[in-house]
């Protein structure tokens, strides 16, 4: 057995009055995929704000710097032979979150030697939340997941448990026995219930878990343990990564700091219809298992279903939210609760800092791509829309090509089946207008255009004529890297 952190006494929770967004969330009070676009709405003041200003994380200073600046502080690429991204950004330092220690290990599920399997412990009363991919075929530790947070309705959360090389999914009934082992050993190790212990797998699809490997690591690993392991915690669940990702924020709750950080992984299948690959993002604020709940499936849809890199989404994308209550913050039971908004600010921020990383770290990527879509109908068909232009091959081939064909940009609108105007469609490429009126524009320049798309960052703004509706996807460019990376994806 092993010590047990220790959980100070939670403050009582002040009294406050009902702000408009504390009103829509409690009126709803229900799951968040009921009420999202209710909240969505209510707060969505507050996202544009904080993607404007960056949260505090000055995301735009991060993504600025110099691919030698992140190679020299990234880790070695997951899988030999690849090259750290051009677009990459250096690891944050992330200082320990209270509550939370993390160990990592060597199962032996790649052929060449590295860290592969990540341990994370919660202090006792450590509240969970999940957003899961919607994936037909789904994994095992998905289906493990799902299923413990709904009957521990997240409360009590006391350990993960993450693997990379195998994905452990389309394995069957061996593949849940193989899981459920895990979670047991872990339990038993942690003096914890199996259902307070949660999974996460990524790698091949179809290949069966070897538990084993997993469980004859555990002392090891347990040793290990230690609260300033972030870093080595994004390295061990690299998988065709070339860099880590993580994020760290510092926000306040009713006058107390709380911090937040988080890892996640992801290259290639990232078209995110939940979450990510896998992300996990822990706090030491005390919040309850039902308001962290809403707070992750409403920042999911503005963060990690913002992003996509080839239009493919994984069987087992994963995001997990902790929060340990070791702070001296009061506990939180409304998301609308007015003593949050600077820490749904951060926690927006920090989800969105990684999504980005997602993009950043996309396979072969050689371009950044923000991609606008206004005047459509609704919100939902300007994001339909500019996923639409986003996932076009020709579209990602032609940024690879330092290309400003628009014409395969309108081609995308066309296509995505969604109310536009042609007479009134517009596109530019950063500041520079491509077309207008659903013509060329009279103004329109060869040499501007060349030169601007020689730049690693762009933007592309897309006007479809007929409401008010917008939206944005990050995105990244189809180069030959990406089809010989997923050439031999398992040799």
């Amino acid at each position: 057995m092993t010590r047990k952190p220790v959980k100070p006494g939670a403050a009582k929770a002040k009294s406050t009055a009902k702000t408009p967004a504390a009103k829509a969330i409690e009126a709803a009070a229900k799951p968040a995929e009921i009420v999202g676009h209710t909240i969505e709405r209510a707060l969505d003041p507050l996202a544009s704000a904080l993607k404007r200003a960056g949260a505090g994380l000055n995301l735009g200073e991060r993504q600025s710097r110099s691919a030698a600046g992140a190679s020299a502080t990234a880790a070695p690429a997951g899988k030999p032979g690849l090259a750290i991204s051009p677009l990459a950004v250096p690891f944050p330092n992330i200082p320990p979150i209270a509550g939370v220690e993390l160990g990592i290990g060597r199962a032996g599920f790649y052929k060449h030697e590295r860290d592969d399997v990540l341990v994370m412990r919660f202090a006792e009363g450590t509240s969970g939340a999940g957003v899961f991919t919607r994936h037909g075929v789904g994994s095992a530790p998905v289906d493990w997941c799902k299923r413990q947070l709904s009957a521990s309705g997240g409360e009590d959360v006391r350990a993960l448990v993450v693997n990379a090389g195998c994905a452990n999914s389309f394995t069957g009934r061996p593949g849940a026995d193989a899981a459920r082992r895990v979670a047991s050993a872990v339990a038993k190790r942690f003096d914890c219930r199996q259902r307070d212990v949660m999974l996460a797998s990524t790698g091949v699809i179809g290949v069966l878990l070897d538990d084993a490997k997993i469980t004859a690591r555990l002392p090891e690993i347990e040793r290990r343990l230690d609260a300033d392991a972030w870093s080595d915690a994004a390295r061990a669940i690299m998988t065709t990564d070339t860099f880590p990702k993580g994020a760290f924020a510092e926000a306040r709750i009713d006058g107390h700091p709380v911090r937040i950080a988080g890892i996640c992984k992801g290259s290639g299948m990232i078209a995110p219809d939940m979450a990510t690959m896998l992300a996990f993002v822990a706090t030491d604020a005390n919040i309850a298992p039902a308001t962290l709940q809403t707070l992750a499936g409403l920042y999911t849809r503005t963060t990690f279903n913002c992003v996509t890199v080839d239009g493919d989404r994984s069987t087992n994308d994963t995001l997990l939210l902790f929060a340990t209550g070791q702070s001296s913050a009061p506990r939180i039971s409304r998301a609308g609760d007015a003593r949050l908004a600077d820490f749904r600010a951060k926690l927006e921020a920090v989800l969105l800092d990684l999504a980005l990383q997602l993009v950043r770290d996309g396979e072969g990527a050689s371009k950044f791509v923000k991609i606008t879509v206004s005047g459509a109908e609704s919100q939902a068909s300007a994001r339909k829309i500019a996923r639409t232009i986003a996932e076009s091959p020709l579209v990602k081939t032609a940024f690879a090509g330092e290309d400003a064909n628009w014409g395969r940009i309108v081609m995308a609108v066309g296509r995505a089946d969604e109310p536009m105007n042609r007479e009134r469609l517009s596109v530019k490429f950063g500041p520079l207008t491509a077309a207008r009126d659903g013509l060329v524009a009279p103004d329109y320049s060869e040499a501007k255009m060349s030169a601007y798309m020689k730049k690693p960052e762009l933007e592309v703004s897309v006007d479809v004529g007929v409401g008010r509706g917008s939206a944005v996807i990050w995105t990244c460019d189809l180069t030959k890297q990406y089809v010989a990376i997923n050439g031999d994806y398992r040799s």
